[in-house]
């Protein structure tokens, strides 16, 4: 009965409106709009350079970004091109306001507005929350909205969301494009983009890479495949359906990074070295992702869309990994386990959105709604060394500490556990954006889910079962001076389930307790003193509740709470026609208010540097010349809520060089970590720490017919 349910919610609304759009047709003319089209989902257009006015990934509207009461960021497709970034994670470290977690060498893994998770990551605003590396071969922008992020994107999203808007495929006309880089290391990526009409009102998108990685670490490798077609056919004159497809192949080395030392700071001197079995740390992820969207335009104000995805994750990662260092005999503790996950996701979305009004008030009503079904399968395998303990000798686990580490001999503990989880949610939410004359806006929603989790600790035979029902808002007010500038005040909550953000399993303490909860509290402004130029600025607090805490008798409370305040400010667009840049300073100071699972009160939240800077330009000397130039900087951090193990502060310095050959050819040189510093950008808890590259270059050539 609740899996007919289940489906019956999940598929019954989107075949509605499917079915009604061409139904309900009718003529009539849209009101004078004077910022975007009607779509939904806006994508942009190659060569547009680094500015964006497209909001509507934060109101599923069509909004301009000056009129979105929350700090967005964002990265375009020509900016990544510039940058000769091909991975998601290497985009993020250009967005103040975001550290990355090494996710354990085998995952995407954010900190925003300190505030970590492994799930907040969405398609053309559709949730992607396994865990694995994101490519960008098939992406026009990159786009990370901060704070609480419920009304639009459900459960989670507290710290923020990472939004990827899809390249779609385009009916205007026949474009190739294809381009191949290698780098110092070795590593290479080879891509290509194909748009091809089919007839007047079809077309189809093909974008594919295969690459190869490579770094100065000792034994990393490993190789990236991916395919993504799409088709746009348009219906009619109002009705548009848009199809996509994506299969991503990944295969790497599970790299754990090098330990810690005395609980201090990053063991120094073996940045190269490698702390694991390069012939066991591998780690494969299948990724299947298939959407069928439809549009359409009743007229008189009037636009709808539905969207079906399917989702299939296959992943498997195994690692051998270091835990401690004994500085006296200079050696290195090990562990290790082999983790398998397959996971399949069912979404379906459906959105109504009414234009109307005049010269007085202009109103965007938004319903919608969202149903879903993730299964989970969980295993895992512990790595168990086999080596005798000798008395006055080393531990099993146990190895000096060498420019290569002997691996000591082990066997695996199949089944250490196992997990099987359900999860099936259904949403419903309702959002008015009101503009009462020139220069008051109001935004005003409400969202209510129905969170159903089911899981069964195989191994341990324990189940655990929990329905949770809430009510999210959002409210903010727009100022508009003139129509370049907007100052906003803003408030939203979001919430997470206790069952972690991967939902694997659900303790029976858990099980008990309603989900955390996330407040942010905004005052910002954004101002566009140029044509495509965008200044923003916010001052917020973030806050987290409910969160367990266990007290010496073993009694838990949801008493645990943590805050952040926090000041960001930033610049992107075309500076001059010969200057692009995107710019931009974060100022965190997040700290446990009160103890918690994560640790006692006054510990500074793990990974959120106070200060941190993340800058880009791109000159044009002449029309065949141009040079690129960037900045990272973030100022210490702790490792972890233990404030141990601190990551010293760095200044990383990019650059580029640019030449176009013809209108069709073109070269590019870029370099990471020009000075060649030393620094340590991420960890993953106190015993992993990740190395940073050392100066590297890549080459590049693009050709577009």
């Amino acid at each position: 009965m609740r899996d007919r349910f289940s489906r019956a919610a999940l598929f019954a609304g989107a075949a509605f409106v499917f079915a009604a759009t061409p139904a309900l047709a009718e003529d009539g003319g849209q009101p004078e709009r004077d910022y975007l089209p009607t779509d939904i989902i806006v994508t942009g257009d190659r060569g547009t350079g680094y500015d964006n006015d497209d909001g509507s990934t934060a109101t599923k509207t069509p909004t301009p970004l000056i009129d979105v009461p929350q700090g967005v960021s964002f990265i375009t497709e020509d900016q990544l091109e510039d940058q000769a970034i091909h991975q998601l994670n290497d985009a993020l470290r250009y967005v103040p306001g975001i550290s990355m977690r090494t996710g354990e060498g085998h995952r995407d893994e954010v900190i925003i507005r300190g505030q970590t998770s492994t799930a907040d990551f969405y398609i053309d605003g559709l949730r992607d929350d396994a865990q694995y590396y994101r490519s960008l071969y098939n992406i026009e922008r990159v786009e990370v909205l901060k704070g609480a992020n419920a009304l639009i994107f459900g459960r989670g999203a507290g710290g923020g969301a990472v939004n990827r808007v899809a390249k779609r495929a385009k009916l205007s006309g026949q474009a190739i494009s294809g381009e191949a880089s290698v780098d110092s290391f070795g590593a290479f990526a080879l891509l290509a983009d194909v748009n091809q009409p089919l007839s007047d009102g079809v077309a189809l998108r093909v974008n594919g890479t295969y690459e190869e990685f490579d770094s100065h670490r000792d034994f990393y490798e490993g190789r990236f495949f991916g395919i993504s077609p799409t088709l746009t056919a348009q219906l009619g004159p109002q009705t548009t359906l848009i199809a996509s497809y994506t299969y991503d192949d990944d295969k790497r080395v599970t790299d754990r990074g090098i330990p810690s030392v005395g609980g201090t700071g990053p063991l120094r001197g073996f940045d190269k070295t490698f702390f694991g079995d390069p012939e066991f740390n591998e780690a494969e992820a299948q990724v299947h992702i298939g959407r069928v969207r439809i549009e359409h335009d009743f007229g008189s104000g009037l636009t709808a869309n539905a969207t079906i995805q399917y989702a299939d994750y296959d992943k498997v990662y195994a690692n051998i990994l270091p835990t401690g260092v004994d500085s006296v005999e200079n050696t290195v503790f090990l562990s290790g386990y082999r983790d398998f996950t397959d996971r399949e996701n069912w979404i379906g979305q459906g959105n109504l959105v009414w234009q109307t009004g005049g010269d007085t008030i202009e109103s965007t009503l938004l319903l919608g709604f969202e149903a879903s079904r993730q299964d989970t399968i969980n295993s895992r395998d512990g790595v168990i060394f086999t080596r005798a303990a000798v008395p006055g000798g080393l531990d099993p686990n146990e190895t000096p500490l060498a420019e290569t580490i002997f691996v000591p001999p082990y066997t695996l503990d199949l089944g250490t556990r196992s997990r099987d989880s359900q999860l099936e949610t259904l949403s419903v939410y309702v959002q008015e954006q009101l503009q009462i004359g020139e220069h008051i806006e109001l935004v005003g929603g409400l969202r209510w889910d129905r969170f159903d989790l089911q899981t069964l600790d195989v191994k341990g035979g324990v189940a655990g079962d929990r329905v949770d029902e809430k009510v999210s808002p959002r409210l903010g007010l727009i100022v508009k001076p003139n129509p370049d500038l907007s100052i906003y005040a803003s408030y939203a909550e979001s919430f997470l389930p206790q069952a972690g953000d991967q939902f694997l399993v659900l303790s029976p303490t858990s099980a008990q307790f309603e989900p955390e909860k996330f407040t942010n509290y905004e005052l910002g402004l954004k101002w566009a003193p140029l044509d495509k130029v965008l200044v923003t600025a916010a001052l917020f607090r973030l806050e987290r509740s409910k969160t367990p805490f266990t007290d010496g008798l073993g009694n838990t409370t949801l008493t645990g709470e943590s805050r952040v305040d926090g000041f960001e400010i930033g610049a992107v667009g075309e500076i001059t026609d010969f200057w692009q840049a995107n710019v931009g300073y974060t100022y965190l100071d997040g700290e446990l208010r009160t103890a918690s699972s994560f640790g006692p009160a006054g510990q500074r939240l793990r990974q959120t540097p106070k200060h941190q800077i993340a800058a880009w330009n791109r000159f044009d000397v002449t029309e065949a010349l141009g040079f690129g130039f960037g900045v990272i900087h973030q100022a210490d951090q702790y490792a972890s809520f233990s404030n141990t193990v601190e990551l010293p502060s760095y200044w990383r310095i990019d650059a580029a060089a640019y030449y176009t050959v013809s209108d069709r050819f073109s070269v590019q040189l870029n370099i990471e970590n020009l000075f060649d510093e030393t620094y340590y950008p991420s960890a993953y808890g106190d015993r992993n720490v990740q190395p940073a590259e050392p100066f590297s270059a890549r080459i590049g050539v693009r050709l577009e017919i």
